[in-house]
């Protein structure tokens, strides 16, 4: 039995419990006076039988199928010959993940390895016995809430605020797993960052101006220790950043003007889903808009006034970005001039100033600080992006604020250095982990600022 299957089974589980919940509460109420006797409305009476059903449930669900792996991998090693089990621990694992891809058919047994195919049908077997006793204990504690609550629900049971009391709880626990779950990234991103700095010098990946993390073969070849310097990389990164910013700002600004004052309710409502369309296209589509038509389009234009422009290049992708921004510095902008009060409004207007003086000189200011906090979080969103410019500015690391020529980004390198079978002791592959906490550090400085921007003066127009 799949694990989807089983939380199908949970949901109809959890339904019934519901309905049989409302009912128990009737039947009760009809036989002590009705419903005014009762201390909540029906509906959470219902609720916290689904919820007795669901939550206990779902915690078993969750430990069960986290150890779950672990358990039935330990008694499969024990089950395989002794030539195996005294491997060491990588070269273990990996035979157990052999034995894991024939059991998600993610491969064959091509080898007919007896061993491997034995310990294969040996783990399928202890899977679906495990799956089977999760089964039936799920199926135990919900038989178990219900009679519990059958038992328990009366008139003066305070169901709503039981239900508001779990419901509290379930959040704390979401919010904090939230915490734990980006606690847990940044560590394993900071500890392989720390196994490439104890390979390559901080200072030369943050100062060195060459990044070349091909690795030779020979120690003879040229480069043979690789370059990683970043330098390279960041500064592709913020020059693309840089066009599409200088794209999308004003024009999400002015769209935003527009829209804010001077568009009509029923052009407004049109205009504004339809260009908030463009945040909803998946960025590969850009990445072909890019390549196909845009990069072609500079590239003859070029051409034709005698300029060498590269096939890939910095400005077809940084011109596709900005595009795919607009949405995000409009909208922001949009509910940042909305929110400044229609007060300074007519105080300007009533002074004798125009619609755009007022605008110009007390609308934009008011908006100012949340303005740039939005410009702020879309530029972190610029350099966060990675199809675009794999499929329009090309691989290549130049040192150059050219956007003519062909330059590549923290985002391109980290999928290239990890992409295919990679040796995790290698610089080159640990090179990936770095650039992207570099890359983290570089986003969480702007979203801080851009926080402490708007935190700071949005109070003085409100």
């Amino acid at each position: 039995m799949t694990t989807t299957y089983l939380l199908i089974i949970l949901l109809l589980i959890s339904t019934a419990g519901y309905y049989l919940g409302k009912k128990r509460v009737r039947v009760v109420a009809d036989k002590t006076g009705g419903a005014k006797t009762l201390h909540s409305r029906p509906a959470y009476y219902g609720t916290l039988t689904a919820l007795w059903c669901a939550v206990p449930s779902l915690l078993i669900f969750s430990f069960w199928l986290a150890c779950e792996s672990t358990v039935i991998s330990d008694m499969v090693i024990s089950k395989l010959p002794e030539n195996i089990q005294t491997l060491s621990a990588d070269r273990l694992n990996l035979v157990m993940n052999d034995v894991k891809n024939i059991v998600d058919k993610n491969t064959v047994n091509r080898e007919g390895d007896q061993a491997l195919q034995g310990a294969a049908d040996y783990y399928l077997h202890l899977r679906s016995i495990s799956r089977g006793a999760l089964f039936v204990l799920i199926m135990v504690i919900c038989i178990a809430a219900l009679s519990v609550l059958k038992n328990r629900i009366r008139p003066e049971l305070r169901a709503r605020n039981h239900v508001e009391k779990l419901i509290y709880y379930l959040l704390i626990v979401c919010s904090t797993l939230a915490i734990f779950i980006t606690i847990g990234i940044i560590l394993s991103v900071l500890y392989e960052s720390i196994r490439f700095f104890k390979i390559i010098p901080l200072d030369e990946f943050l100062f060195g101006l060459k990044w070349s993390p091909q690795m030779a073969i020979r120690a003879d070849q040229v480069g043979s220790s690789g370059a990683f310097g970043a330098v390279p990389v960041f500064t592709g990164t913020l020059l693309v950043s840089a066009i599409a910013m200088a794209v999308s700002v004003p024009v999400g600004l002015m769209s935003a003007i527009y829209l804010s004052e001077y568009a009509n309710r029923k052009f407004r409502a049109f205009a504004k889903p339809l260009l908030e369309i463009l945040a909803g296209i998946p960025t590969v589509v850009y990445g072909f808009f890019a390549a196909l038509v845009v990069a072609p389009i500079i590239r003859d234009t070029g051409a034709n006034i005698g300029l060498a422009i590269s096939s890939e290049s910095a400005l077809a992708a940084g011109l596709v970005m900005g595009v795919m921004i607009i949405p995000f510095v409009s909208s922001l902008s949009d509910d940042v001039i909305n929110a400044v009060p229609q007060s300074l409004r007519d105080g300007a207007l009533s002074l004798g100033s125009t619609q755009s003086e007022t605008i110009r000189q007390i609308v934009l200011p008011a908006a100012l600080p949340g303005i740039v906090g939005g410009v702020l979080l879309a530029v972190s969103r610029a350099i966060g992006e990675t199809m675009i410019v794999v499929m329009a500015a090309g691989l290549s690391a130049n040192m150059t604020l050219n956007p003519l020529k062909t330059v590549t980004t923290v985002t391109v390198q980290i999928v290239t250095l990890l992409v295919g079978d990679q040796e995790f002791d290698s610089p080159k592959t640990l090179a990936a982990f770095a650039l992207g906490l570099l890359l983290f550090v570089v986003t969480l400085i702007l979203n801080v600022i851009a926080l402490y921007v708007v935190r700071k003066y949005r109070e003085q127009y409100e």
